[in-house]
């Protein structure tokens, strides 16, 4: 039994509601280089467009179960956990049916509660990580409910800080009406490329602003860390000595260090 599986199960999502950040790409590898240094995982891709369970081999068709059975009450959670080819790594997965449950949601009562409540019965992992979509509609007002912390993505351009001060004021929203102790686990500059002088600008105001929230390990534009995706596989199963890797499993371990407590 590992340490963190003496302490109660820390459930954390990964969000920005801006696209191509990177958000993705950390929630799969984040929870893989977990899984490396053996900690129990359970990765949750809460968008419709299934891009964390394809990058972890899982196809859209086919998928005997997946969240939105889940959530409507088709199977139980148990029923949608599914095992990966990493070792204490699992996924449960999701696929397009997602896209509508909004609507299949409307008017049901504690609506925002839903994730929260199915996940409350896996106590057996160290970790549960959620995969946000990049929109801050119904799916990631429950991943924010459900969780203890936020790690937020963020590229490092022009428009990082505009699209980042939108997403702190719904995290504080929901954290006065859903979720009181719900707070920023950190923040994570992605897809940094060394050459480009904007990149450190940013970097720097973002350091200025939010202090130690900011993660020391940045991640590298890599092009491993992209291909990987289209395998099926997460950067440590597809080029274990790409930089890619060097950097997550350097967020993995600096992860475990500095987590912040509930």
């Amino acid at each position: 039994m590992t340490k963190a599986s003496l302490q109660k199960t820390k459930i954390l999502c990964i969000a920005n509601q801006k696209g191509g950040v990177g958000k993705t790409t950390t929630a799969v590898n984040l929870a893989a280089g977990l899984s490396i240094l053996n900690r129990s995982i359970l990765l949750v891709d809460c968008d419709a467009q299934g891009n964390a369970s394809s990058g972890l081999g899982f196809a859209q068709k086919g998928l005997s179960g997946h969240l939105y059975h889940a959530i409507l009450g088709l199977a139980g959670i148990a029923e949608v956990i599914q095992p990966t080819s990493i070792a204490n790594l699992s996924i449960i997965p999701s696929n397009m049916d997602l896209i509508g449950i909004e609507v299949d949601l409307a008017g049901r009562k504690n609506r925002e509660g839903i994730l929260k409540e199915l996940l409350a019965p896996l106590v057996s992992f160290d970790y549960i990580i959620l995969d946000c979509p990049p929109s801050l509609g119904l799916i990631t007002i429950n991943a924010l409910s459900a969780s203890s912390s936020v790690i937020i993505p963020m590229q490092c351009e022009y428009y990082a800080l505009e699209g980042l001060s939108q997403l702190v004021k719904i995290i504080r929203l929901v954290k006065h009406n859903f979720n009181p102790r719900l707070r920023i686990e950190g923040l994570l500059l992605t897809m940094y490329d060394y050459r480009i002088r904007l990149a450190f600008h940013v970097a720097r105001e973002v350091r200025t602003h939010f202090g130690d929230l900011v993660y020391k390990t940045t991640i590298p534009r890599n092009v491993r860390l992209g291909e990987s995706p289209s395998h099926g596989k997460s950067i440590f199963s597809y080029e274990p000595r790409s930089k890619g890797a060097e950097s997550y499993l350097a967020l993995a371990r600096e992860f475990l260090c500095c987590q912040r407590r509930s």
